[in-house]
Order: structure tokens, then sequence, then C-alpha cells
């Protein structure tokens, strides 16, 4: 297997997990929708990301607990990256 075949698998294994949770969130609201209490409950919410700019990450966080889970996604990544990138030369 060449690393553009291992390239498309990749990028086609993305958008399916994307749209997989895309599906999940959808069910989820709609079970939550059904099960709401009458009372609101005051409900905190919790965001984060990874962004590459060539071979350097930039992490944000509305926290610092969500900013370590970006730092673990972060390196599972580039560690991935390294590993397909060194693969081209095996």
């Amino acid at each position: 297997m060449n690393l553009v075949n291992l390239a498309f698998i990749f990028i086609f294994l993305g958008f399916s997990l994307v749209f997989l949770d895309i599906i999940l969130a959808m069910i989820k609201s709609v079970e939550k929708r059904r099960e709401e209490k009458p009372e609101e409950e005051e409900r905190k919410t919790e965001a984060g990301g990874v962004i590459f700019i060539g071979p350097v990450p930039i992490i944000f966080g509305t926290s610092k607990k969500i900013e370590k889970w970006m730092i673990i996604v972060a390196l599972v990544i580039t560690l991935v990256l390294v590993t397909i990138f060194l693969l081209q030369f095996a």
C-alpha cells in the first residue's frame, strides 16, 4: 500500500468519524429533549481545539481540563503524522 492510498483511507476515515459524530449528537439531542425536566438545570459547556500550522500545533480550550485533553490529542496527531512521514523512507 503506498502513501497516497493510506492518505485517502485516513481522509475517508476522518470524514466518516465526523459524519458519525454529527448523527450521534442529533440522536442524543432528541433523546435529551424527550427526557427534559420542566425546571432548567444550569449546564456548563466546555470546548477546545487544535490547529496545526505546519508541524506546530496551536491548542485552545475553555478550561485547563479541556486544554490538557487537547495537548494529548495534538501529541497523538503529531505522532501519527511523523509515523506516516517516516513510512515513506522504509
